[in-house]
């Protein structure tokens, strides 16, 4: 029997065995947590399926990069989200230092103001600051903070926290064994889709060595992603590459994680709300992954066996924004070598971003910020928010002055834009690429 063949088996065993700790009736609807790094992503995801919606303020998140929320953004965000009944969780898991600790008490003071669901936090100094500052604010415990042991878990319990964000080195044992060894009220939320750190938990220390910019404090660059070579001492200036067998050079670099083939698993392991990466990812991204993994547990809550049916058409559907190739991580097991993506550090794209209405005129024109060029005769699809998706020619492109265009080659020009079939505001439009 080939490797392959016996690491499938070894993983329909743990399916089934993680299926039938739980019964059907048992089994709670898990929330769907997605990223947003700007006001417009936090509306999309909202618009597209997301339970909650997690974003960074200015100060003090992991994704130093993102656009991130001003105060008057996170007000505006949260009123929305919550008109729309979701719940929005804000970032402040840095691995603070003490010049860091007046900062975050005057940030925390600054959110009081902004009234969020919960905080996302790591460091334990940064939680009691939390907990004298927002008594009433919901804590939850980042990834960053190494949750891999139930133990561990009671500890940030029994201080006050709500829920604990599990390690993405867990397998589904590992986090049912949590479920069962930890108080029912305390929630866990496991990545199930995105980006995979190298480093555990993504305590990672390359950036700060290579460039001076910490990824604890929210300013990786993304080493792990390189093309490396290494340089024998005495020959100063020869680069030597570095090979993984005969595959290439990019040894860091991980695919992305998906697991939208194992909804069925995630619940019965007893997860409570299943979280996207993605906070510097595009509103393509936000819109593709929340509309697939909202049909996906919807499907499996109203019949196995619709989930099972329709499972090539997730498939195909998640594969419509940008990814490094799909694993499914450390859910079944420690990864392998083919969890890996060694020849670049490229994505795949199949589908380009043009972006979408931020209003319709009352002739039906489509007023719009594009994100990448298009033209007058190309076929575009329009990403509905109920799961559908249609195609609609462009029938034609002026500039805010009325000026006609044939292609909009600049990105970030405001347009207008009619389409043979109709679009609402805050829809995605994308185009297959080559078409």
């Amino acid at each position: 029997m080939h490797s392959s063949e016996k690491i499938g088996q070894e993983r329909k065993r743990k399916t089934d065995r993680i299926g039938k700790q739980v019964s059907m009736e048992q089994r709670k609807k898990p929330e769907l947590l997605l990223p947003a790094g700007s006001l417009e992503v936090l509306k999309i995801a909202v618009k597209y399926g997301a339970d909650a919606v997690y974003i960074g303020g200015e100060m003090y998140g992991l994704r130093a990069k993102a656009h991130n929320f001003s105060k008057e953004d996170m007000i505006e965000g949260i009123a929305y989200a919550h008109a729309h009944g979701v719940k929005v969780y804000v970032t402040a898991n840095i691995t603070a230092h003490n010049r860091d600790l007046a900062g975050v008490e005057e940030y925390f003071r600054e959110l009081r103001e902004v009234t969020p669901d919960a905080l996302i936090i790591s460091d334990p100094g940064v939680f009691e600051i939390a907990k004298e500052i927002l008594p009433e604010t919901e804590l939850h415990i980042s990834t960053q903070a190494n949750n891999v042991n139930y133990r561990t878990y009671r500890f940030w319990h029994r201080l006050g926290a709500k829920r604990v964000v599990s390690a993405r080195e867990l397998s589904l044992d590992e986090i049912s064994e949590l479920r069962r060894n930890i108080p029912e009220e305390l929630e866990i939320e496991t990545f199930v889709h995105g980006a995979m750190c190298i480093s555990y938990s993504g305590r990672c220390l390359l950036s700060n060595y290579f460039t001076g910019r910490d990824a604890n404090l929210g300013a990786c660059t993304h080493p792990c992603r390189w093309k490396y070579y290494i340089m024998e001492e005495s020959r100063p200036g020869e680069y030597l590459p570095v090979v993984e067998n005969e595959r290439g050079t990019y040894i860091f670099n991980s695919k992305d994680l998906c697991m939208i083939e194992h909804i069925p698993e995630l619940v019965a392991a007893g997860i409570d709300s299943f979280k996207i990466e993605g906070r510097m990812k595009t509103a393509l991204y936000v819109a593709t992954v929340a509309r697939t993994y909202r049909q996906a547990i919807d499907d499996y809550f109203e019949s196995e066996e619709k989930y099972r049916e329709r499972l090539p058409y997730y498939k195909e559907e998640i594969s419509k924004c940008t990814y490094r190739s799909y694993t499914t991580g450390f859910f079944f097991g420690k990864p392998g070598s083919d969890a890996q993506v060694y020849e670049n550090n490229e994505y795949n794209k199949e589908y380009t971003y043009l972006g979408f209405p931020i209003e319709i005129t009352e002739d039906g024109r489509l007023s719009m910020e594009q994100r990448n060029k298009f033209c007058v005769g190309d076929t575009v699809e329009v990403m509905h928010f109920n799961g559908e998706s249609c195609y609609a020619k462009v029938l034609s492109i002026t500039d805010t002055e009325g000026n006609a265009m044939e292609s909009c080659p600049h990105p970030q020009q405001m347009l207008y834009v009619t389409l043979d079939r109709k679009a609402e505001p805050l829809t995605v439009l994308r185009m297959k690429q080559g078409e």
